[in-house]
C-alpha cells in the first residue's frame, strides 16, 4: 500500500470513529471539496464540514473499500449509515470518492452519490415526490450551506 492509499485509509478510519481532527489533518490547507450537497468548499470550510458531520452523526457507521491511489490521483467507495439529523430517518448513502494529492495530503476531494435516492431516504415522501427536482435539491443545498456557515461561526472557523 502506497502513501496516498494509506492517507485515504487514515481519513476513512478516522471518520468511522468520528475523529474529525484526524480527518482534517489529511487535508491540504488549499483543499477543495465537492459533493451533491456541498459545492466548492475550500480550505477551512471543507475541514469544518467534516467536523460538523462527525459531531452531528447519530447511529453512525461507515464502511469503505476499493481504495486505490497513485502519486497524483486516488479513489475509494464508501458507505455511510446514519440517522439524518433533521428528520431522524435512516440513511444508507453509497458514495464514490475521487482525490487529487499535493504535498502528501488530499488537495481535491469529490464525492458522487445519487442525490435523489438520498432525499428519498432522508426526507421521506417529499424526497420521493420532489427529490429529483432542482427546486428541492437547491433547497437542500442552501440549507446545508446555511448550517455549515452557522457551525463555522459557532466553532471558531471564521
Amino acid at each position: 500500500m502506497n502513501n496516498n492509499e494509506q492517507l485515504i485509509e487514515k481519513f476513512y478510519s478516522a471518520f468511522n470513529q468520528k475523529d474529525w481532527k484526524t480527518m482534517q489533518s489529511c487535508y491540504h490547507d488549499e483543499v477543495v471539496f465537492n459533493d451533491p450537497a456541498f459545492s466548492n468548499l475550500k480550505g477551512k470550510a471543507a475541514k469544518a464540514m467534516w467536523h460538523m458531520l462527525a459531531a452531528a452523526a447519530k447511529d453512525f457507521s461507515l464502511t469503505y473499500n476499493q481504495v486505490a491511489a497513485d502519486e497524483i490521483n486516488g479513489s475509494c467507495h464508501w458507505e455511510a449509515a446514519y440517522s439524518f439529523s433533521k428528520t431522524g430517518r435512516k440513511v444508507l448513502n453509497k458514495i464514490d470518492a475521487t482525490f487529487e494529492f499535493k504535498d502528501g495530503l488530499i488537495y481535491r476531494h469529490t464525492d458522487q452519490f445519487d442525490f435523489w435516492k438520498w432525499t428519498q431516504m432522508a426526507l421521506g415522501v417529499p424526497g420521493i415526490l420532489l427529490g429529483w427536482t432542482p427546486f428541492l435539491q437547491n433547497k437542500v443545498k442552501a440549507t446545508a450551506m446555511r448550517g455549515l456557515k452557522k457551525f463555522m461561526n459557532e466553532n471558531g472557523y471564521s
